[in-house]
C-alpha cells in the first residue's frame, strides 16, 4: 500500500482511501444519482479548456491568495461542507478545519456533520463559515443561524439544490435509509478494514451532531438518517431564502445554482456568493456543470457578487481554469475527502500540498504570477 509521501495527485489519494475504507462508506463518498453521468461530466468539462501560454515572464514569485466573501484566503481554495465526515476518519470535521487553516483558506461547516458548530468553532483558528438548508421545522434551522452567531462564524451558505433528495443508487443497495441493513452491510464491509474498524467500534458514536436536542436516538447517525430525510422541503421558494438571509443579516451565499436565469434572481436579492455546484452529481443526474454555466453566469451577474464554481476539482490546473473564466474561487469536496480518509488531519494537508504544487507550476508555465491577473486571455476552448 503506499505511503501519503508517495501520493503525488488528488488521484493517489483516492486509490489509498479505497484500500482503507470499507465498500460501504466510499461508495457514500463516491456515488452520485442514477447512472452517474454529471459526476462525469463535471470531471470532463476541464478538459474542453486549453490554456494559452505566455513565455518570458517574471514567475519567480506567485501569489495564490485570493478573497472569498471579504475574508483573504492564501489559496483560492475552499472546503465543500460534506456530511458524515467522520464516516470517513474518526476525528472528521476536526481534523479538516484544522488542515484547512493551516493552509490559510476558509472552512464550511456542514448542518448534517458529526462535529458540531460549537465543537468546530474551537479548533477554529481561521474564517468559518455554516451551510444551512430550508427545513420543515423552521425552528431548527433558526437555532443554528443563533448558534452560529454566538460562534461568530463569518457567513451563511443556504443549499438551494434539495427540492427532493437524489436518488442514489450505491447507497440504497449499501441499506442508507434502513438502518438494520446499513449496519450489517457496514460490519460485512469493515471486516477487511480493521483499522477503520477499530475505530469505529472505540471512538465515540458517530452522531448528527448539530441536532442532538432536535433527533430522538441522540442524533445517533446509523439511527435517525430518515427523521433527517423528511425536513427537506420540496416548497421551499425565493421568499423563504430571503428570510433567512434576512435573519442572518451577514454574508450569506445560495449554493446549488443551476441556470443563468437563478444566478440573475440570486444577485437580485442581495446574495453576496453563488456557487455554481449541482451537488457533485449527487442530486440531479443530467444537471450542466458548474465550470460550463460559469461564463454565461459571470456575464450576467457583474463584479458585484462572487461566482464561485463546484463540482469536479481534481487538480490545481483545474483550479486555474475556474478562476480564469471568472470564479473567485473554487469548492473542493471529495478532494479533501480522500486526503481525510487516507491520513487524517496530515492526509487534508497533504490534498493542499498538492493542490498548491500544482496551481503555482501551472501558473508559472502560463506566464502568470498572480490569481488577480488570471483572466479569459490565459485559456480557450479546446478545438
Amino acid at each position: 500500500m503506499p505511503t501519503l509521501n508517495e501520493c503525488f495527485s488528488i488521484a493517489d489519494l483516492r486509490k489509498l482511501t479505497i484500500k482503507k475504507l470499507p465498500s460501504v462508506m466510499f461508495d457514500y463518498l463516491e456515488g452520485s444519482a442514477e447512472d452517474e453521468l454529471t459526476a462525469e461530466w463535471n470531471r470532463n468539462s476541464f478538459s474542453k479548456y486549453e490554456f494559452v501560454p505566455r513565455v518570458l515572464k517574471d514567475v519567480s514569485k506567485i501569489d495564490l491568495s485570493a478573497t472569498f466573501q471579504g475574508v483573504k484566503i492564501d489559496l483560492p481554495i475552499v472546503t465543500a461542507p460534506t456530511g458524515m465526515t467522520r464516516m470517513f476518519h474518526w476525528e472528521g470535521e476536526k481534523a479538516v478545519v484544522r488542515a484547512t487553516h493551516k493552509a490559510g483558506t476558509a472552512y464550511i461547516l456542514s448542518t448534517v456533520a458529526t462535529t458540531s458548530i460549537e465543537d468546530v468553532a474551537k479548533e477554529s483558528k481561521g474564517p468559518l463559515f455554516f451551510q444551512i438548508y430550508a427545513w420543515h421545522d423552521r425552528k431548527m434551522v433558526y437555532d443554528f443561524i443563533e448558534r452560529c452567531k454566538k460562534e461568530n462564524y463569518d457567513g451563511l451558505m443556504l443549499a438551494v439544490d434539495l427540492a427532493s433528495l437524489g436518488k442514489r443508487e450505491r447507497d440504497l443497495r449499501n441499506g442508507h435509509g434502513r438502518p438494520t441493513v446499513l449496519r450489517k452491510n457496514t460490519a460485512l464491509s469493515a471486516l477487511s478494514k480493521p483499522t477503520w474498524l477499530f475505530n469505529f467500534l472505540t471512538k465515540p458514536k458517530m452522531r448528527m451532531a448539530n441536532m442532538v436536542e432536535h433527533l430522538p436516538h441522540g442524533a445517533d447517525a446509523l439511527k435517525v438518517v430518515d427523521s433527517v430525510n423528511q425536513q427537506f422541503s420540496a416548497s421551499v421558494t425565493w421568499e423563504d431564502a430571503k428570510e433567512l438571509q434576512k435573519l442572518w443579516g451577514g454574508k450569506f451565499m445560495l449554493k446549488g445554482i443551476q441556470s443563468v436565469e437563478d444566478a440573475i434572481l440570486a444577485a437580485e436579492m442581495g446574495a453576496t456568493g453563488i456557487i455554481l455546484s449541482n451537488h457533485g452529481g449527487r442530486q440531479l443526474d443530467g444537471a450542466p456543470t458548474g465550470l460550463d454555466l460559469l461564463p454565461d453566469v459571470v456575464k450576467a451577474v457583474g463584479p458585484n457578487i462572487e461566482v464561485i464554481v463546484d463540482g469536479g476539482i481534481q487538480r490545481g490546473s483545474d483550479v486555474i481554469k475556474a478562476i480564469a473564466l471568472g470564479a473567485s474561487s473554487v469548492l473542493i469536496g471529495r478532494a479533501y475527502l480522500y486526503g481525510l480518509a487516507a491520513g487524517g488531519e496530515v492526509g487534508v494537508t497533504r490534498t493542499y500540498d498538492i493542490l498548491r504544487d500544482e496551481m503555482t507550476r501551472v501558473m508559472q508555465l502560463i506566464g502568470c504570477s498572480s490569481i488577480s491577473e488570471l483572466g479569459p486571455q490565459h485559456i480557450k476552448r479546446h478545438v
